[in-house]
């Protein structure tokens, strides 16, 4: 009976994963969500699977102390064991997603906003990753995926000249790192770690707003510096997760501390 941790459950990429890994009956799966009494994405979803085979565990990526509480109570539940520790959950300020580094109008938003993805997003996995270890260390699978982006891809951001949302990107870069320090620790003890980039993905729950679809528009404009190939078209969470399954079944010990895009290369759009 495999089994799934997924951090950040509660809506877009990380409701997909769950919704996804319970269509198999025979997984099981732990929803793990910040505030487990307020993820009504979650809780519809749930209502409509086949499967009676996913539990909501209360865990938050700024929060360590939350963290092992929710690796305990998963223990408890499988035997000491997980096969698959899936990292999704992250913090974006939306404020910075329209500005770059130059543009904010305080240092201390600046070093707020910066310092507070950090935290999140890299110590966060951090935590995440050793609080799960023990249980880790018991599967045969023994697999570690965390999201990152293209954007992490400094390649990208020249020759594009993306640079908005600066501190989502220069965390994910370094959790890239963060995954290759694993990697290069571990590598005797059969673990797979990899950074996995989702593509380019609608998650929106509402209708765009027309400044919405303008900086999209923006956004894809720069993108298609960097991938010219590209459609423009955004994938559907689905989508996503269906290409995402396929890299995270296929690779193994030999792709430890890689860092992947949904199509397993370096393809990001």
């Amino acid at each position: 009976m495999p089994s799934y941790a997924v951090f950040g459950a509660s809506r877009g990429i990380g409701l997909e994963f769950v919704r996804q890994f319970a269509e198999d009956k025979d997984n099981q799966v732990f929803a793990v969500v910040r505030s487990p009494n307020n993820s009504p994405l979650l809780a519809e979803a749930i209502k409509t699977l086949k499967h009676n085979n996913v539990q909501i565990v209360k865990g938050d990526l700024a929060d360590v102390t939350s963290i092992k509480e929710a690796a305990a109570e998963i223990g408890n539940v499988t035997g000491g064991s997980l096969d698959y520790l899936i990292n999704n959950g992250a913090y974006i300020y939306t404020e910075g997603v329209a500005l770059s580094l130059p543009d904010y109008p305080s240092e201390k938003l600046l070093e707020d906003d910066l310092l507070n993805t950090y935290r999140t997003n890299v110590v966060g996995v951090v935590h995440a990753i050793n609080a799960f270890l023990p249980l880790l260390r018991k599967s045969a699978i023994k697999k570690v995926i965390t999201l990152s982006t293209g954007l992490a891809d400094p390649d990208v951001i020249i020759r594009s000249g993306f640079t908005v949302n600066p501190a989502y990107a220069i965390s994910k870069a370094a959790v890239n790192l963060v995954v290759a320090q694993y990697a290069g620790r571990l590598q005797e003890e059969g673990f797979t770690f990899i950074s996995l980039s989702p593509g380019l993905v609608n998650t929106a729950t509402a209708p765009p707003t027309p400044e919405q679809i303008t900086a999209y528009q923006d956004t894809v404009n720069k993108l298609k510096k960097h991938s010219p190939h590209w459609d423009g078209v955004p994938l559907t969470p689905e989508q996503s997760v269906k290409y995402m399954r396929q890299v995270i079944d296929k690779v193994g010990p030999k792709d430890s501390g890689a860092s992947l895009s949904q199509f397993g290369n370096k393809q990001w759009l």
